[in-house]
This record gives C-alpha cells, structure tokens and sequence, in this order.
C-alpha cells in the first residue's frame, strides 16, 4: 500500500509528525504511546496490512524513525465477527454513540460456543447494531456466566472498547453482586485465594495456589435460617469467581449447579419454602450495580438493576420462614 492507495470514503487518517526527540525509537513504541485510543494489537495488524504509512511507504512495527517523519494511519474497520445477527429483545438500560448497557437475563450465553451457536447475547447485539460486528466480540468487555443476571457494558467503537478494557485492568470499574448462599454468615468479609482452570474438572474453576490473583469483598444484608443474602463486590473478574469463592469458604450459592453441593433446607419448613430452593435451577447471582468512567466524557456513570423476579420469590419465603 502506498499513499495513492484506495479506501472508503468514511476512513479519515490519523496524522502525526514524527518529533525530533523520538529519533532512534521503535515504530510500534510510537504508535502505542501516541495513538492510545487503539489497543496495540489493533495497531500492529493495521502495520501488517499496510495502514500505517512513514513518508508515504509501508513500515515495520520494528523500524527504527529518525524524527520528522510524516506518519499516517488508516483506521480502516473490517467485520470482526462473523456470527449472524439475531432478533432478540434486550433490556438497554442505556445507549450512546460510545457504549451501551444492557441488563441480561438468567439463561442467555454471552457468546456463541459450542452448544450455544445463536441466541446469545452477542446475537442480539449485531441485530440491534450492525456495526458492532466491525468491533472484536461486538463490543462485549467482560461476560457474565449464562445463569447469572444482570448489568453488562457494551463498547460501540474500537476506542470506547480500548479504554474500558484499560479501566477492568486497572480494576476501577465497579461491580456489585446479590447474592443468596447456604448457611447463615455471622459477618461480611474478604476472600483472597487465586483462581485456576480445575485439574481434572475442565468445565470448573478452583482455588489452586498457582492461579490467577482473585479477590471477593461480601458483606451480609439479611440472615435467615439456614440462608444469607449477601452484597457482593469484585476487585477482579475471574471466570466464576464469586462461585468459586463462596463455595472455598464454605458458603455455595444456592441452585448452583457446579458449586452449589447438596441442597439445605430447614428444618420444619414450609411447603413454599421447600418448593422454592428445590425449583431453583440455578445460581442466586445477580449483577445488580455497576459504575465506569466514560470513555469519552470522563464522566462517572451508574447503573443499577432489580433483582430478577425468581430471586425476588426466593427471599419473600426466606423472610416467610425466617417470621414463621
């Protein structure tokens, strides 16, 4: 590709003169440092396919500049996922030209998977905006498990995506859970313990020394018999983490399927309270809280959603038995 070279007609060129003082650093040094909007990886292929230009010729990632130089980039956006668009009614808490939030529903995978070809929330997304299809993964930072409701951001363009990924690195996006568990908690707490891939289990995830850094802040909201509600807050977002850590101190998550151990129901309870721990097929975990910085604005954001209805009947007849 040379400066002569064909593009859309919407692709505007990012610009730069290289300054004197960069004489001697990296091409890709430069890029990452002076285009930040974009992740480097994004950069690097637009290297690879010729989009970055140094004195109108095609460059290296690892050439060296002199200082001066005319750079110029060509952000050009291909289709990043290749999964149909799907008709699926979604819950938009909010929407704006950088982001939306989207309040997801027990039962609905985030992404496309073995087993889980179409109805995802990936699906919904491209049929609301198409052009979430030129953003990797559509524009999904972060997932939250298929049984487990609630609040998710999604990126509308490459920048807005770059910039929340930075944010959940930098651990400064905010996300609070509801949670229900076996067992009656005497106080809140923190657990601390690094989470693996299980060694024998691949489908779950285990506290294991040699994992991952991983920390849960819980603090107890309601007691009951044999139950406890519990608000719930991450420092980081391994997969299953809150799972994984209320099983490792002792206190699973009701209706968990992977985690949740044997059933526990109170001695002496009723009717409607046997049948609503029995029916409940899946883990009590909502994502009721988040809050971000902007991408574009800088402005601080929150958002919040109700509990889902089948959490909601679950702690009426915790409270019913507790009163009984």
């Amino acid at each position: 590709m040379t400066s002569d070279t064909e593009l859309p007609p919407e692709v505007q060129p990012l610009e730069l003169r290289v300054p004197e003082l960069l004489a001697g650093v990296r091409l890709d040094q430069i890029l990452a440092e002076r285009f930040s909007d974009y992740s480097r990886s994004r950069i690097q292929r637009w290297v690879k396919m010729g989009y970055v230009l140094l004195d109108g010729q095609t460059c290296r990632a690892k050439d060296k500049v002199f200082g001066g130089e005319h750079l110029v980039i060509y952000p050009v956006q291909e289709d990043e996922v290749s999964d149909k668009p799907e008709a699926i009614a979604l819950d938009i808490l909010y929407e704006d030209d950088a982001l939306l939030v989207v309040n997801k529903p027990a039962g609905m995978v985030v992404h496309p998977a073995a087993g889980n070809h179409s109805g995802t929330l990936l699906n919904g997304l491209l049929a609301h905006q198409p052009a979430l299809a030129q953003i990797p993964r559509a524009g999904i930072v972060h997932r939250l498990d298929k049984e487990t409701s609630g609040l998710l951001v999604v990126a509308k363009t490459l920048q807005a995506q770059n910039d929340l990924v930075q944010q959940l690195q930098a651990r400064t996006v905010k996300r609070e859970y509801r949670a229900v568990v076996q067992g009656v908690m005497t106080a809140g707490g923190r657990v601390d313990a690094p989470i693996a891939r299980h060694p024998v289990n691949r489908l779950r995830m285990s506290v294991i020394e040699t994992g991952k850094p991983a920390v849960t802040h819980y603090r107890v909201l309601q007691r009951f018999r044999a139950h406890t509600y519990l608000k719930i807050n991450l420092e980081t977002g391994r997969t299953h983490q809150i799972r994984v850590h209320m099983a490792h101190i002792h206190f699973p998550l009701v209706g968990d399927p992977l985690y949740g151990g044997r059933l526990k129901v109170p001695s002496g309870a009723g009717e409607d309270l046997v049948n609503a721990l029995r029916g409940f097929r899946r883990q009590a975990l909502h994502a009721m809280r988040l809050s971000l910085t902007h991408p574009e604005s800088g402005d601080t954001m929150n958002w919040e959603a109700s509990l889902p209805e089948d959490m909601q009947h679950l702690l009426k007849v915790l409270a019913e038995d507790n009163a009984g």
